[in-house]
Formats: structure tokens, sequence, C-alpha cells
């Protein structure tokens, strides 16, 4: 059976997580007061330690407050690793993440993939508990995410 361009591209579009969000280099939104309290609940290490993530809390605007801080491979010339910055919309953040019960994952075509929880707002005043999916590509660098 053949499809269409169309018909292939829906039935792609059932499969992959809905939105994507957004990964900068880090900037104020990374700044350490930013790291959401208390730090041992909101911060934590895979990869055996070379990945960091950590919730950021900018304060404002309260609905789109939350940000995610992601250290990863590929190291500098200096040994630092790449620091990133993940939003919902350009500086825009999330209502809500949690690293509780976050569950990573493995697959050497992506890299690392980290699940947790987050809370999005849209127009309307709704909020909204999704997964945010975070994958990490320590070979490249290359750093996605999306909302389940």
């Amino acid at each position: 059976m053949r499809l269409s361009g169309g018909a292939l591209m829906m039935l792609l579009g059932t499969a992959l997580p809905t939105t994507a969000q957004e990964v900068a280099e880090c900037d104020w939104r990374s700044a350490a007061q930013a790291i959401a309290e208390p730090w041992e609940d909101n911060t934590v290490t895979f990869a055996n330690g070379r990945v960091r993530l950590a919730v950021m809390d900018v304060m404002e605007p309260a609905a789109g407050a939350f940000h995610l801080l992601i250290l990863s491979p590929p190291y500098a010339e200096l040994g630092e690793r790449q620091c990133r910055i993940m939003s919902a919309r350009g500086s825009f953040g999330f209502a809500g993440l949690s690293l509780a019960g976050a569950t990573a994952s493995y697959d050497p075509a992506t890299g690392l993939t980290v699940s947790l929880a987050a809370k999005r707002w849209s127009e309307g005043d709704v909020f909204s508990d999704t997964r945010l999916l975070v994958a990490i590509n320590q070979a490249t660098g290359v750093i996605n995410g999306f909302l389940e």
C-alpha cells in the first residue's frame, strides 16, 4: 500500500510527541539564584554524572516561570560541559516542572531521553499536566524537548 505525502505526515504525526520546546544557550534564566528550592529536589544527574538537569524558577511570569537547565557533553576546550536552557516558548517557561519521578532511557541513535512532569499554561488560564521529554545527544550536543 502506498501512502500520499499528506497521509504519511498525518500517520507520523500521531506517533510523535505534540509540541517542540525551545532550547537556547544559557542566559539570565540559568543564574544560580534561580535554582528552585529546595536544591536537592530540583537538580539531578544522569549518565554517570555527565548530564545535570536543574529546575529554574525565575518567578515571573507566574504562569511561565519555570525553565530547565541542562549541563551536558560535549565538553569545551577547558573541560566544561555545554550549558543550555529549555523553555516552553522563547523566554516564557512552564507553569511547573518536577524532577520527582523523572525517568531516563538511552538509545544510541538519539542519546539520553529524560521524562519529567511538567505543567503548561495556555490561553484562557488553562493549566495542563503533561510530561516533558528531553533528548540529549552527548556526542553531538543536540538537545530537543517535546511535550507528550
